[in-house]
């Protein structure tokens, strides 16, 4: 799994892209309707910034800002580490550990927004792990 590519992992996934103007309200609306913790802030398809749940909750909420009238770009981290889609996984995580993040947005050579990856990935694949174990010791005992 870390010397899979990013492109593998972020194959035909949504993520969120907004305008800088979008209000952290509405952003964190997306971020609950499509279950995802964090904004790429881009204009033009281009990286400008990224906003995540923690943004929000230590920016906006902790100081009592209205997050209908702050704007993402107010809150977010401005560019932000990214990783182009060759890269191996192993080298997203390395760069969220050193970094102390969970997101790392994915961006071209020309640094068009590809998509995000996130430490949620590296448990989905521990989780999918888990269950073909689960199944294969649910197998066994099937058989003794």
């Amino acid at each position: 799994m870390p010397n899979r590519s990013v492109s593998k992992i972020i194959a035909n996934r949504f993520f969120i892209a907004a305008p800088l103007d979008m209000n952290v309200g509405d952003a964190a609306r997306l971020m609950r309707e499509h279950r995802q913790g964090a904004v790429l802030v881009a204009d033009d398809g281009r990286l400008l910034g990224i906003c995540t749940e923690r943004d929000i909750v230590f920016d906006v909420v902790a100081n009592g800002l209205d997050p209908f009238c702050t704007p993402v770009s107010a809150v977010m981290t401005t560019d932000p580490v990214a990783i182009g889609p060759d890269m191996p996984f192993g080298h997203a995580l390395h760069l969220m550990f050193e970094g102390g993040f969970r997101h790392v947005p994915v961006v071209d050579i020309n640094g068009k927004v590809l998509g995000v990856i996130s430490a949620r990935d590296a448990l989905e694949i521990d989780m999918i792990r888990f269950k073909q174990e689960l199944d294969r010791r649910e197998a066994l005992a099937e058989i003794l």
